[in-house]
C-alpha cells in the first residue's frame, strides 16, 4: 500500500470565490494536486456543470478517480495541452480557469519522487516520473555552463558557477544520482546563506523547474486559458516564487491595455480597440492565519483577471468568442 501524504489547499475559499461560479458553467482546474480547489468548485456547481481538471502527475489522476462525480473529468496531460485536450472533449470556451501553481505536499513530502533535500533518494524531481528526464539525467549531461545558467536563472542563485563547478567535479567521480549527494555538494560549496534557509534550497527549486519546465508552461498556457475564456470568465492564478508571478502579473498586466495604434491614426476614442482582460482587484496573499496553519501558503499570491469581449491577440493570432 502506498503512502498517503497530507495536503492543504492554499487560498481555497478565496480562488473559488474569484472565479464567480455560475451553476451550470464549464470551468477548468489545470493544476489538480489532490483536488482540494476542485472538490470546492464542485460544490458550487449545479448538476449541469462541469469541471475539467489536468494534471501531469499521475498519482494525482489516481486520487481524482476517487471523486465519483460524473460533472469531472480528469485529463493527464502538462496544462501547456491546454486547447488540444479541450477540443478532444468537444469543449470550444469555458467560463473559468483557475491555476495553482505550487508542488503539492505529496510531491515534496514523498521521498521517492526526489525533490526535497530533507531525505536521500534517487534525484528524479518529475511532476510525471513516466516521462521526461530526470534530474540525474539532466545534470549527467548538462555543461558547466548550462548548470550555471539553470540555477541562476531559476533559483537566483548567486554562488550557481561555483555550484556548477562543483557538480561536475564530483561527477568525474560518477553521477550525482541521489538527492543526498545534490545537496552536500551544494552545502560544502555555499559558506553563507540567508538564516533557515538551507543551502541547497535554491538549487533544488531551479533544477526542479528546468526538469519539469514549469516557467515554459506557464508561458505557453496562459494565452490558451484567455483564448477559451467566455466573455466575463474569470483566469485566477496563484504563484509561488517571483518568477512565475512575475510572467502572470506581466501577461495580465499587457493584456488589460488597449491595443497600442500607430502614432497620428485617426480614431474616435469610442471605436478604439478595448483590451481582452480586466484584472479584477489586488494581488491577494495567505491571511496571517492561514499561514500559521500551514506556513506553505506564506509565499502564495493570487492574481484574478476577467475577459473582456474585445477579441484576444497574441502572437499574431486572435481569438474572440
Amino acid at each position: 500500500m502506498s503512502a498517503t501524504y497530507e495536503h492543504v489547499t492554499v487560498l481555497l475559499n478565496e480562488a473559488v470565490d474569484a472565479l464567480q461560479i455560475k451553476p451550470d458553467g464549464i470551468y477548468v482546474d489545470a493544476t489538480f494536486g489532490r483536488g482540494g480547489h476542485s472538490r470546492k468548485i464542485l460544490a458550487a456547481l449545479g448538476e449541469t456543470g462541469r469541471l475539467i481538471a489536468f494534471d501531469r502527475d499521475p498519482r494525482a489522476i489516481e486520487a481524482g478517480r476517487a471523486i465519483a462525480d460524473a460533472r469531472l473529468q480528469l485529463v493527464h496531460e502538462p496544462f501547456s495541452e491546454f486547447s488540444g485536450a479541450l477540443d478532444a472533449l468537444g469543449v470550444s470556451v469555458v467560463d473559468g480557469v483557475l491555476m495553482d501553481l505550487g508542488v503539492s505536499s505529496p510531491q515534496l513530502d514523498d521521498a521517492s519522487r526526489g525533490m526535497s533535500f530533507r531525505f536521500d533518494a534517487p534525484l528524479d524531481m518529475r511532476m510525471d516520473p513516466t516521462r521526461g528526464e530526470s534530474a540525474a539525467e539532466w545534470l549527467a549531461s548538462a555543461s558547466v555552463a548550462e548548470i550555471t545558467n539553470v540555477l541562476r536563472n531559476y533559483g537566483e542563485e548567486r554562488f550557481a558557477y561555483a555550484i556548477a563547478k562543483a557538480i561536475d567535479v564530483a561527477r568525474q567521480g560518477g553521477d550525482v544520482a541521489t538527492t543526498g549527494q545534490l545537496a552536500k555538494i551544494v552545502a560544502a560549496t555555499v559558506r553563507t546563506r540567508e538564516p533557515g534557509l538551507h543551502p541547497a534550497t535554491r538549487t533544488f527549486q531551479a533544477l526542479r523547474i528546468c526538469v519539469n519546465r514549469e516557467l515554459e508552461e506557464l508561458s505557453l498556457i496562459l494565452p490558451q486559458a484567455v483564448a477559451r475564456l467566455k466573455a466575463d470568465g474569470r483566469l485566477v492564478v496563484i504563484a509561488f516564487h517571483s518568477l512565475e508571478d512575475r510572467i502572470v502579473k506581466r501577461f495580465m498586466r499587457d493584456h488589460s491595455r488597449p491595443p497600442v495604434l500607430p502614432r497620428g491614426l485617426p480614431i474616435r476614442e469610442a471605436d478604439r480597440p478595448q483590451p481582452a482582460l480586466n484584472i479584477v482587484g489586488n494581488a491577494v496573499r495567505a491571511s496571517a492565519e492561514e499561514v500559521a496553519g500551514n506556513p506553505r501558503s506564506r509565499s502564495a499570491i493570487m492574481r484574478v483577471a476577467q475577459r473582456t469581449q474585445a477579441p484576444f491577440v497574441a502572437e499574431g493570432a486572435a481569438w474572440s468568442e
